[in-house]
């Protein structure tokens, strides 16, 4: 049996609060149900919680009073499949999905209870809802990325190394169906740069050792990560193989550059999660999913782990430096 969890929130911050936002919360015990996208001990998928629970405590939802959070950790698609369904069973006011595949999860087993996504890529051309302004039927939430991004992953590969000439481009086409889109501009960017890109497809860490190993083998070679669940389940994995080879590597979020990765630039996973909780309470206070627009994202992050590129004999430069949000020490 896998370990289930219903988080509390800390106790006596209700002291805090104004009294006229907890006054507009209805005397009912509300209920959502949140899927995370991670094993319940993975740091990063905590954070996610944590930071959605925050925004429900600042908007006025104190566990325990006037709302039940019910989570679920899935890693793997079985698990997001089964929650899936037991989360539905629990008959929430609302469900907050982290990523793709649990949104699809929860989409195929309920046409009526509001779906908040967070973290979904291209959710129109993926069929998730029919257009970003009005989503109809019972979803709606946040994307993580313009596709327009992998130019920039590629711009910032070649800043770190002005040697680049090649870059492999690693991809799961099962959890990432649109990994073509993030390809068009890289592949842009590569022909302005005079760098190679090549498509690399993966379905399981042998492929993934493979690709870096062909890095390794040719000379000025680096590599980039299209996001998917699938990479960032096998994040400490992927940043071990290429750092053992000493490949240069772009990555998507910021949680692989803390886990040993050399660079991330994209979404704060945490930003979307403090702004899901804004969607549960209109949705909790009447609004319909339908109504409101899917949010893309406004905030990005650059992070640089400069003790693995002293480890890979990178001078990096300070103008990059200056540039980074966040840098490793």
């Amino acid at each position: 049996m896998h370990r289930r969890m219903v988080i509390t929130l800390i106790g006596g911050a209700a002291a805090t609060w104004p009294l006229a936002a907890r006054a507009q919360q209805s005397d009912r015990m509300r209920r959502i149900g949140v899927l995370i996208g991670t094993a319940e001990r993975d740091l990063d998928g905590r954070n996610r919680l944590t930071a959605l629970s925050k925004g429900m405590q600042e908007l006025g939802w104190l566990d325990g009073q006037n709302l039940r959070i019910d989570v679920r950790w899935a890693a793997s698609d079985d698990l997001t499949h089964d929650y899936a369904v037991e989360i539905v069973g629990l008959k929430p006011d609302v469900i907050v999905a982290n990523g793709t595949p649990a949104s699809f999860a929860f989409k195929q087993q309920t046409q009526t209870i509001p779906i908040v996504f967070a973290q979904v890529i291209d959710p129109v051309g993926q069929g998730l809802i029919q257009n970003l302004a009005r989503p109809g039927g019972n979803l709606t939430g946040f994307t993580n990325y313009e596709f327009s991004i992998g130019g920039k992953w590629l711009q910032l590969l070649k800043e770190i190394a002005p040697q680049l000439t090649r870059a492999a481009v690693l991809f799961n086409p099962p959890t990432a169906p649109f990994a073509g889109l993030f390809l068009e501009p890289i592949n842009e960017t590569g022909r302005s740069l005079s760098v190679e890109v090549v498509a690399r497809p993966v379905h399981n860490e042998t492929d993934i050792s493979s690709v870096i190993d062909e890095c390794d083998r040719n000379p000025n070679s680096g590599l980039i990560v299209i996001p998917s669940v699938f990479m960032t389940v096998r994040r400490e994995s992927i940043v071990g193989l290429a750092m053992r080879s000493r490949v240069l590597a772009l990555y998507p979020f910021r949680y692989f550059a803390t886990s040993g990765g050399l660079m991330s630039y994209g979404t704060s996973d945490i930003d979307l999660f403090r702004q899901a909780a804004s969607y549960v309470d209109r949705i909790l206070k009447g609004e319909k999913p339908a109504d409101l627009p899917v949010q893309q994202p406004t905030k990005f992050e650059l992070v640089i782990n400069l003790k693995t590129a002293n480890a890979l004999g990178l001078d990096v430069p300070p103008t990059l430096l200056a540039r980074a949000d966040e840098v490793i020490e």
